[in-house]
């Protein structure tokens, strides 16, 4: 799903950012609970300006976890727990390293004509389409049609929809949840990233945009005030012929760069939720999960 020729080379690695990520979630049952099985995203592969130094996944109580690579290429882990238990922990500790975004004039001048080309169109095929949380109403349709026109490079319409929802949406954590669909964000105008990335990806795709979602991480530093850098973030990503996935941050209103650590990425937030599970027994739960982004010296 990513252009082989976008792919990092140790030299200019060399002058990356290095963050290292620890993400720790914590389930306390209300009773003893059997038969959890569990779907894990929370190490990421080397993708274009990130190359993954490290990972590890540990889980409590002790458990042997599977890991393997998802339809989209994603690292995935698997692990069940048939024994009765009151809590489970998980935690994962990342390190990667970023290159500084760079995206030739070429890639920004870029029209939707440009990806006709038989080996794009096979590349965002899935990401055209409409998924479980994302659809193409009418209403989005005519939002991103306005929006866009005027703008001739895909570069230039997707940032015209990042901006419009930056301006017009609330972020409201209170007013979703994680299987809030993005018809419904949109009517709301209010949300969290993964809505705020739901609605960037629908309005793209409505009007021919290859646009997937992408979740992760962010580095908030001294000077920053991004939004979402106390837990795990959402973005959307465009594709941009010569560049490949390029990362558009509605919530912030700012292009995904060096300051993003991107964990994976898929049609919508079920693809890529970082745990995702089930289990028997006592129906009350209580989840605390602590997310801690900070940046290695070079």
């Amino acid at each position: 799903m990513d252009d082989p020729a976008q792919a990092p080379t140790p030299e200019t690695l060399a002058c990356g950012m290095k963050l290292a990520v620890t993400h720790r979630t914590v389930f306390y049952y209300g009773g003893p609970v059997t038969d959890s099985v569990n779907t894990l995203h929370l190490e990421p592969r080397t993708f274009p300006f990130q190359q993954t130094l490290g990972g590890l996944v540990k889980v409590l109580p002790a458990t042997r976890v599977r890991r393997f690579t998802d339809l989209f290429q994603n690292i995935t882990h698997h692990f069940e727990l048939p024994q009765p238990h009151a809590k489970l922990e998980i935690e994962s500790r990342i390190k990667v390293r970023n290159l500084p975004l760079d995206i030739t004039t070429e890639a920004r001048e870029a029209t939707l004509e440009d990806c006709k080309d038989s080996s794009i169109r096979e590349r965002i095929w899935p990401f055209l389409q409409e998924s479980h949380l994302i659809s193409k109403t009418p209403e989005v349709w005519r939002q991103a049609v306005d929006l866009t026109r005027g703008h001739p490079s895909i570069f230039a319409q997707a940032l015209a929809i990042l901006h419009w929802i930056h301006e017009a949406f609330v972020y409201d954590a209170g007013s979703t949840h994680v299987h809030t669909h993005m018809a419904e964000a949109f009517e709301l105008r209010r949300g969290v990233c993964q809505d705020y990335a739901h609605v960037m990806i629908g309005l793209c795709r409505s009007v021919g945009i290859g646009a997937r979602y992408a979740s992760g991480y962010l580095y908030n530093g001294p000077r920053d005030r991004l939004v979402g850098a106390q837990a795990s973030h959402a973005w959307c990503e465009v594709y941009l012929p010569g560049a490949g996935w390029i990362g558009f941050d509605p919530t912030n209103g700012t292009l995904a760069d060096a300051r993003y650590v991107k964990i994976a990425v898929g049609r919508d937030y079920d693809d890529v939720a970082p745990v995702k599970g089930t289990y028997h027994g006592h129906g009350h739960c209580h989840m605390e999960v602590t997310v801690e982004v900070t940046k290695l010296d070079a």
